[in-house]
């Protein structure tokens, strides 16, 4: 009735005083912008929402959620499989093989990204909504109904008319205001560990930020790694895609590269490719080449070669502008430059 009322307008209502007031503020704004974060977190290190969906319920069963591929792994697979139907021998192959090797490195990284932040972040931010916050909104509604108590008791004071009524209710009041008064010092005091539990969110956003950067760094290390193993591609897939290079120029083996191909290339590069390319071919001579990738001969006019061997090449009139001869001791025949690293 004296909440009814007093939507009504039709009662007076006390008020709770400001620093209480500011204090729910700040628990609700904590609360909403937790749940926020929190939700957000979990959709960025899982974006699939079934996976979520899926693990949720397992945890909530506290059951083990079963292990599958995460996507890098899977595509990491994928790739291993496929370098090794078309031959870890042929350069396509054996890129395919370490770029999937490396996906799933990524894929470990991952795992472990989502499993610390869940430990160190998700977790106490979660603790906090289910029980912290759970006890601070019961104890709330509990001084809710203490205030409408109290002030159901004062109305009946002002309605009182005889003086047994007004002794009666009059005791009331104080009854109602003690049992009020006590439940606001439990509340506030409640609410005033909203400040700590800031601190205590700020340790976990620091754990947060730590695992991303160890997860960053990994992937860029692993990266960086297979940058280096697979070298400069040759620029035949380039041109293949009909894509302008955008490698930088420190990433491109120099005269390695088809002289044909050298204008999609940065233009540091060309003079260097070009001048190469031009001076084996006017000049009779020979020069040592290191192998880029492993190569297997199409026939028997072509020379198989394993990467990072050196050769000897030499180029002869009216041959392919795509190949140079090779030899190798007694061995001998085509070789394609694009697999090439023209030594000094």
């Amino acid at each position: 009735l004296q909440f009814t009322e007093e939507k009504l307008g039709q009662a007076e209502k006390t008020e709770l005083d400001a620093h209480l007031e500011n204090l729910l503020s700040k628990a609700e704004c904590t609360k909403l912008w937790t749940e926020k974060i929190m939700k957000q977190t979990e959709v960025l290190l899982q974006p699939n929402p079934n996976a979520r969906i899926e693990e949720f319920v397992y945890e909530k069963l506290d059951r083990k959620a079963p292990s599958r591929m995460n996507n890098p792994e899977l595509l990491g697979q994928y790739m291993i499989d496929a370098g090794n139907e078309f031959g870890p021998g042929t350069a396509y192959g054996n890129a395919l093989i370490k770029c999937g090797e490396t996906q799933k490195r990524i894929g470990t990284a991952d795992r472990e990204l989502i499993q610390t932040s869940a430990i160190n972040f998700l977790t106490p931010l979660r603790n906090f909504i289910e029980g912290d916050y759970k006890t601070i909104t019961k104890e709330r509604k509990l001084l809710q109904n203490k205030r409408l108590d109290l002030d159901a008791a004062k109305t009946r004071l002002k309605k009182a008319k005889v003086a047994e009524a007004r002794a009666a209710s009059e005791q009331e009041v104080r009854i109602t205001q003690s049992e009020f008064d006590r439940q606001a010092e439990i509340t506030r005091l409640l609410l005033e560990g909203i400040s700590s539990t800031h601190a205590h969110h700020l340790r976990c956003l620091n754990d947060f930020v730590e695992a991303q950067m160890t997860y960053y760094a990994q992937c860029y290390q692993y990266m960086l790694d297979l940058q280096k193993q697979l070298g400069s591609f040759p620029s035949t897939f380039l041109s293949n895609n009909n894509q302008s290079s955008t490698t930088p120029v420190q990433n491109v083996s120099t005269p390695s590269v088809l002289a044909s191909a050298s204008a999609s290339l940065p233009s540091v590069s060309n003079s260097i490719v070009t001048s190469s390319l031009s001076e084996l071919r006017s000049s009779s001579g020979s020069r040592k080449a290191r192998v880029l990738y492993d190569y297997d001969a199409a026939n028997s006019s072509e020379l198989s070669l394993l990467a990072d061997e050196v050769i000897t090449v030499y180029s002869i009139p009216g041959m392919d502008s795509d190949w140079l001869m090779g030899e190798r001791g007694n061995q001998k025949g085509k070789v394609p430059i694009t697999y090439l690293e023209l030594l000094n």
